[in-house]
């Protein structure tokens, strides 16, 4: 007898996406090290199916996302692809599925109501590189690379050129997208594509204490202001200023604004209640 869908995903995203808490925060780790944690659709759908989890946890407060093997992320899974070249459309459809779910599953980590931070101890390339800028935040290795390689294979980096170029600057983003050459952690930080470049095997319990002091603040602000951030960020900026207005006088309607300002003028620590 077939197992059903949910026991099948179930059995698949324990072998290639693992879960771990630590305290308030959730640490999940790509687990396919021998293909270099490539995206193959099975780890794109572990990885919704995680990150729709997480964001009904109130428990969790923060997450990191790491990666198991020599590299953090090598992009989708070619492989995978090039075997549906033998279906009837040539592939067509396989590929709109496989770019489409992908897409979704960037956009759920950028509407998740946690923080996301990325901990990089290796290459992230094409998809990788678009994962680690799809999180909220980036914990590098001094020995991690990153690259939109896809021109160099004939494959434009175009859906990874999304979040690409929503962390850097045009240029930058471009001469990575046209040239396909990996830039080195400090380059990377340098352009803002992350955000601090530790010693090797130092990245995790960097990226763990910056989600511990994440995770020490009230989670229903810290949803507000993901929100607002990445939807201001699309509005010009009248209507930026307008809507961010609005954000702050609701915000000052909840009990933990109003416990948090009385704490700072109390001049002692807030009691947050999440509300």
């Amino acid at each position: 007898m077939n197992a059903p869908p949910a026991a099948a995903r179930a059995v698949s995203a324990e072998k290639i996406l693992l879960r771990d808490t630590i305290g308030p925060i959730a640490l999940l780790t790509l687990n396919r090290p021998a293909a270099r944690n490539s995206l193959s659709e099975a780890l794109l759908i572990a990885l919704a199916d995680a990150f729709a989890a997480i964001a009904a946890d109130k428990a969790v407060r923060a997450v990191l996302l790491a990666a198991n093997g020599p590299a953090f992320c090598a992009g989708h899974d070619l492989k995978e692809l090039s075997a549906r070249r033998s279906d009837a459309d040539g592939g067509r459809a396989y590929f709109a599925h496989i770019m489409t779910t992908c897409s979704a599953l960037m956009q759920r980590m950028v509407a998740l109501p946690q923080p996301v931070i990325a901990v990089v101890h290796g290459t992230a390339t094409a998809a990788g590189c678009q994962l680690v800028a799809s999180c909220d935040l980036a914990i590098a290795s001094s020995a991690a690379k990153f690259a939109t390689p896809g021109v160099d294979i004939g494959l434009f980096c175009s859906t990874p050129m999304v979040a690409l170029s929503r962390n850097v600057a045009r240029k930058h983003a471009m001469a990575m997208l046209l040239t396909g050459e990996m830039i080195a952690a400090e380059d990377a930080l340098r352009i803002g594509l992350i955000n601090r470049v530790v010693a090797p095997g130092a990245e995790r319990e960097e990226a763990l204490a910056l989600a511990r002091k994440i995770a020490a603040k009230s989670s229903h602000t810290l949803k507000i202001g993901k929100q607002a951030f990445y939807r201001q960020l699309e509005l010009p900026l009248a209507d930026a200023y307008r809507y961010t207005s609005q954000v702050m006088t609701e915000n000052m309607m909840a009990r933990d604004a109003e416990e948090g300002i009385c704490a700072f003028i109390e001049k002692r620590a807030p009691k947050w209640e999440d509300r």
